[in-house]
């Protein structure tokens, strides 16, 4: 193997391939790996399932870890919806010209070279790559053991199609996956521009402490939904379902459930037999406790201070009763990862005050958190959910993979 030097020298010479592609190039590069992802599913899932054989069935991360045909298929779709995506790239942003006659212009161009670093999550190999083709960048990938082999399988592939079209293969790379290396890469400020963390919060929190590279962090997601008095309770239980069990492994999951009190008995009461058809494991708060024991939830415990704050990633939830909307407001302050936080009501007055003061990238009024998603806010796909407040918030996606840079034109000032 190359050491990690020659990797990041490599991607640095990649820019000047990068940049000679049109737009056209880009949109076909990207339709030709969402062909032949689609053609070479098969492979993909026997290299998937090498790794697939090294994690238990009872770690939450397998979920994220599975490629099968179908969402191989739907893979191959989000590409395609990248290729057909305004090129972020050489827009104008302002232009003028000074009393002194100089014309200044302000346009978007690509960051460079981005550096994305993960965990058991393949599909993102091809969001990432998509993405950054798409704008012109060039993308260091530093997948997870987890993913191994099914992330050097793609890359491959990817690969493949760049030499097709006659391109430095280095615009799309795997960095080794050994923990060694990560450190070379957070420091590598000279080769890399920008750093992407997509994973728990003990890889961001490495990230942001370690790297002299600038960060742009995709945060963990600890996720809410408050069900207010005036909720329609029917609703509020099939959306606190849906956000807990549709996918429990990914970050706009919802981790805590908090209920006013006026309503908790009849709402817990409707909830119990819905979460327990799929066997999720409830933490509850004392108040909470009784009512689900008097409704024989079988899998109940009495929360623990750390069960509130938590991102369980699995079938498994807290559930808090508070006395107030101000209650509830003071407890996602508290403990929210800003990343999705949700409202059942019908209350406008309340409505109002949970989407003004709650500080997420996203907030919900009756829907569920599950559909904080780039794909889903018509981006293409994303690199993460952003919980940081500069460059990016939200589904982080195509639009965001770009900076500034002035040209100014004269004939002949001096200052």
């Amino acid at each position: 193997m190359e050491s990690i030097e020659d990797q990041l020298i490599s991607a640095q010479n990649a820019k000047k391939s990068i940049s000679t592609l049109s737009d056209k190039d880009k949109q076909g590069i990207i339709t030709r790996i969402a062909q032949i992802i689609s053609e070479r599913k098969e492979d993909i899932i026997a290299e998937n399932l090498k790794d697939l054989e090294k994690m238990s069935d009872a770690d939450p991360k397998k979920d994220r870890l599975l490629l099968n045909a179908e969402r191989i298929i739907e893979l191959s779709k989000s590409l395609v919806d990248v290729s057909n995506l305004e090129d972020p790239t050489n827009k104008i942003v302002s232009e003028k010209t000074i009393d002194n006659g100089l014309f200044i212009q302000k346009r978007t161009v690509p960051l460079g070279v981005v550096g994305v670093i993960y965990e058991s999550r393949p599909n993102v190999t091809l969001d990432v790559a998509a993405l950054c083709i798409r704008s012109g960048n060039v993308c260091l990938l530093r997948g997870g053991q987890d993913a191994y082999h099914t992330n050097l399988f793609v890359v491959s592939l990817i690969q493949q199609v760049l030499e097709e079209s006659n391109l430095d293969v280095n615009i799309v790379q795997q960095l080794p996956a050994e923990r060694k290396y990560i450190l070379d890469i957070l420091t590598a400020e000279r080769y890399i521009d920008v750093i992407i963390p997509r994973g728990s919060n003990q890889l961001i929190e490495f990230v942001r402490k370690n790297a002299l590279v600038p960060v742009i962090e995709t945060g963990a997601g600890v996720c809410h939904t408050y069900v207010e008095e005036s909720a329609k309770l029917d609703d509020a239980a099939k959306i606190v379902v849906n956000a807990k069990v549709s996918r429990p492994s990914v970050c706009n999951a919802l981790d805590t459930v908090l209920v006013d009190k006026a309503v908790a008995q009849p709402f817990l009461e409707k909830l119990a037999p819905l979460l327990a058809g799929y066997n999720v494991e409830i933490f509850a708060d004392e108040e909470s406790y009784k009512i689900l024991k008097d409704q024989h939830y079988p899998l109940i415990n009495k929360a623990e201070p750390e069960d509130f704050g938590r991102e369980f990633l699995d079938f498994k939830c807290s559930v808090k009763i508070v006395d107030s909307t101000e209650e509830a407001l003071d407890h996602i302050a508290k403990f929210s990862s800003k990343h999705s936080e949700a409202i059942i009501t019908q209350n406008p007055v309340k409505t109002e005050l949970f989407l003004n003061q709650v500080d997420a990238a996203v907030v919900y009024l009756n829907a569920s958190t599950r559909f904080t998603d780039g794909q889903v806010f018509g981006l293409g796909a994303e690199i993460g959910i952003s919980t940081q407040k500069l460059h990016a918030r939200g589904p982080f996606a195509l639009e965001k993979l770009v900076t500034e840079k002035w040209i100014v034109k004269g004939e002949g000032q001096v200052r």
